[in-house]
């Protein structure tokens, strides 16, 4: 309750407060919705065959549909707090977010993926993705069919993006470590959509980072701005023509929001700004700002100076009128977080693609090689030995280590696809991921040891299965459960064809065609995640120990 307090005192005394007295006329009435905590909110994964039982448990425990979420999937707010769900609900709501059935997301958070509008089968990008709710929200738009790109900075950040991917089980993810001002022209050919979620100062998040009241100061924006500037600009020249870019941040600060916006479109004029509030017709919002005073370190009002221009509102009238077709999301309109977002379409007839003369063809032998660390096509060997185990297999399978990764079509042709430097001078054969800092994609679906198939990664079990002829039994409903109960039956007592099998194999519902990974030996042993064990329990109200 103390912690509570001083919040609340540092939130009245705060320079964020202050500024929002510039920024708004009834600054009281958003203050009385920027202080108490968030309440749980959560999106519901559509690609999850078990979607219609997860809505419906949430339905059970008195959640809301969020009533502006208008993506694929559905979205809820929880009736309670941020992290305060208790006993059973709180054991199932990590059960299934580690699953990947539905992702914990702060409601606004989900705004940027509703405007950009990816559909099945485009080039995505993901500029400033970990760790990674956004990137998940993509690809489930993706439905499996095209690719997003996902893209972070921070290699320690990386391998949360890769944890959360993998959790989501989708296969339309290629995850990449790049500095998002340089980011690889590949595929030359550009991305249909790019999401520009920039690094921000956060001042729309203190419902949820409440030290953002004691921390914040107006040169916070100042000093983010030319990042965020340099990051949309890269993003404004890989995009294609006629392609879209959303911009966006959780920050109140129009130094930060308009005022990038507006540099951005005064330096690329085949840009224009789309209506966002077209795009979420049901979400209270406001317009985007054209006119806001720059605010000294005490906030007071800074008179104009010619070096600050690209902090001040823009003369140029192209420009100022279009800033309202912004979205401004403030906290007592959302009954959540603050937010900021801005639609950019780039003009078709762009001349980016004017003829470059080439140069130099690269040769194989002089084009730069991957990294063997980095994720390649498997070999025939490989093919071959998970064949002799599974019969058939799926396309688009990528080594990595001991790792098979499972991709769509469209990872492969970023692979195929030609590349250039030097502006185009220089062109580069494709198969190959450089310069491209690839660290994971796909779906991990198979463990090898010593170069041969050990065995199907669980989380991958149910869709593999329908991929594959062998090392597979359909198998009587009770026997599923039996198995979930933590009985660990000889191989004979389930199916005579079973005496013979040893190692990895999936056992398959013939009601519901739930799948289980198992390992038969002697006996046969479950080889599932908790988690996974226990959302599969409760889904078939199978009893379970409360203390998992």
């Amino acid at each position: 309750m103390r912690e509570e307090v001083d919040w609340g005192k540092a939130a009245r005394e705060s320079l964020l407060l202050k500024a929002v007295k510039v920024w708004r006329d009834d600054s009281d009435i958003w203050f009385s919705h920027a202080y108490e905590r968030l309440q749980e909110t959560v999106r519901v994964n559509p690609l999850s065959a078990d979607r219609e039982w997860v809505e419906n448990w949430l339905k059970s425990l008195d959640c809301e549909p969020i009533p502006w979420f208008n993506g694929v999937g559905s979205a809820w707010t929880m009736p309670f707090p941020r992290g305060k769900a208790l006993g059973e609900v709180k054991t199932n709501l990590a059960a299934l977010h580690e699953t990947g059935r539905l992702t914990r997301q702060e409601a606004v958070s989900m705004l940027p993926v509703l405007a950009l509008d990816p559909q099945p089968g485009e080039y995505v990008l993901d500029l400033c993705a970990s760790p990674g709710s956004k990137t998940s929200q993509i690809a489930e738009h993706l439905d499996n069919s095209g690719v997003v790109v996902a893209n972070e900075i921070a290699r320690s950040r990386v391998n949360l993006l890769v944890s959360n991917m993998q959790r989501h089980r989708t296969r339309s993810n290629i995850i990449v470590n790049h500095d998002a001002r340089h980011f690889p022209n590949v595929p030359e050919y550009g991305y249909d959509r790019i999401l520009v979620d920039a690094p921000c100062t956060g001042t729309g998040t203190t419902r949820k980072n409440p030290d953002v009241w004691s921390r914040w100061n107006p040169n916070g924006g100042r000093s983010m701005q030319k990042l965020q500037i340099d990051i949309l600009n890269r993003a404004v020249r890989i995009v294609k023509n006629g392609g879209r870019v959303v911009y966006s941040t959780c920050s109140l600060d129009p130094i930060e929001n308009e005022a990038v916006v507006a540099e951005v479109l005064r330096q690329n004029r085949k840009l224009k700004l789309i209506s966002a509030h077209d795009l979420i017709p049901n979400l209270i919002a406001s317009e985007g700002m054209n006119h806001w005073p720059v605010l000294s370190d005490d906030c007071s009002i800074v008179q104009e100076n010619e070096n600050l221009d690209c902090f001040y509102p823009p003369s140029e009238s192209r420009i100022m009128e279009s800033l309202p077709l912004c979205m401004r999301v403030w906290n007592d309109q959302s009954k959540a977080g603050g937010f900021f977002l801005a639609v950019f379409e780039k003009n078709s007839d762009s001349d980016d693609d004017t003829d470059v003369e080439i140069e130099h063809t690269l040769s194989e032998k002089e084009a730069p090689q991957d990294n063997e660390n980095l994720p390649q096509p498997i070999t025939l060997e490989v093919r071959e030995s998970l064949e002799d185990e599974l019969g058939s297999l799926p396309r688009n399978l990528w080594q990595r280590g001991k790792k098979i990764l499972w991709t769509s079509p469209e990872a492969k042709q970023i692979w195929e696809s030609k590349r250039s430097r030097r502006g185009g001078r220089i062109r580069i054969p494709g198969n190959r991921w450089r310069p491209l800092k690839v660290v994971y994609l796909g779906l991990e679906s198979f463990h090898l040891r010593k170069g041969k198939f050990e065995r199907v990664v669980g989380s991958a079990a149910k869709l593999i299965s329908k991929e594959i002829d062998l090392g597979k039994t359909i198998v009587n409903s009770k026997i599923i459960d039996s198995l979930l109960s933590g009985e660990e039956p000889e191989p004979s007592s389930i199916d005579s064809s079973l005496s013979s099998v040893r190692g990895n194999h999936l056992l398959i519902d013939n009601l519901d065609g739930t799948t289980i990974p198992v390992w038969i030996g002697g006996r046969i042993t479950l080889m599932m995640r908790k988690s996974e064990v226990r959302v599969l329990q409760e889904i078939r109200d199978i009893g379970h120990d409360s203390e998992e």
